[in-house]
């Protein structure tokens, strides 16, 4: 059984949202800070809200307005709400930007595997970009969660009935997907990508020998 992340492993993601976030700081035009001393606050505020706002458009638009209140000390007006708001578009009406490989690997993996997909996320967010990807044929089932933790992955072991000892979870993203995999018992294959979110990354432990580590998602079929 192959699990596959969907956000940067099947299409791009996080890039988009950098784009934006890189927008709001020039937007912004912070009289004492520059970028790099406002990414960070930045970053605990994102880090900060995942409990209550989870993931996706809807929680950056929260985290960039909680973030101007926060350097500016008073509520965001309407026109600067709306202007927020504005920068953001592109994140709803982008086309999907498949990673180079992901349909013909896939198509190649489910002759021989049963495929899986399980990502993180608002759900009408989530899935309005798997139809877009056009990829949903290729996945025995398809699970859209809030959070990929141990625990989800050992429900979604226990709703499945899936041997935790010859399912793989495929993805970028270090915490979600491979150290959370990782804990629940199953193996996992690590596809670096260069836009990974920064608050995605954890240090994965190079003598674990139930993680494989690839350069690209093609490689997969060396493997499997």
């Amino acid at each position: 059984m192959l699990i596959f992340d969907a956000d940067d492993t099947l299409w791009e993601n996080n890039v988009l949202f950098e784009r934006v976030i890189n927008d709001f700081l020039d937007w912004l035009a912070h009289p004492t800070m520059d970028r790099a001393q406002l990414r960070p606050i930045l970053d605990d505020i994102e880090r900060a809200n995942i409990a209550t706002v989870g993931y996706g458009t809807k929680a950056l638009l929260r985290n960039l307005h909680d973030t101007f209140k926060h350097l500016y000390q008073r509520d965001v007006s309407s026109a600067e709400s709306e202007q927020i708001e504005q920068l953001a578009v592109t994140l709803i009406n982008h086309q999907v930007e498949l990673i180079h490989g992901v349909p013909e690997t896939l198509t190649q993996l489910g002759t021989r595997h049963d495929l899986l997909m399980l990502t993180k996320g608002a759900t009408d967010e989530q899935q309005r970009k798997i139809d877009k990807s056009g990829l949903a044929h290729h996945f025995k089932s398809i699970h859209i969660v809030p959070e990929k933790d141990p625990d989800t992955y050992r429900a979604l072991a226990k709703e499945l009935a899936l041997d935790v000892d010859t399912t793989w979870m495929i993805g970028n993203s270090p915490k979600s997907d491979i150290r959370s995999s990782r804990a629940a018992g199953m193996k996992a294959v690590f596809i670096p990508n260069v836009h990974t979110w920064i608050l995605e990354e954890e240090e994965l432990d190079p003598a674990d020998e139930g993680i494989l580590h690839l350069e690209r998602f093609t490689d997969l079929l060396n493997h499997f």
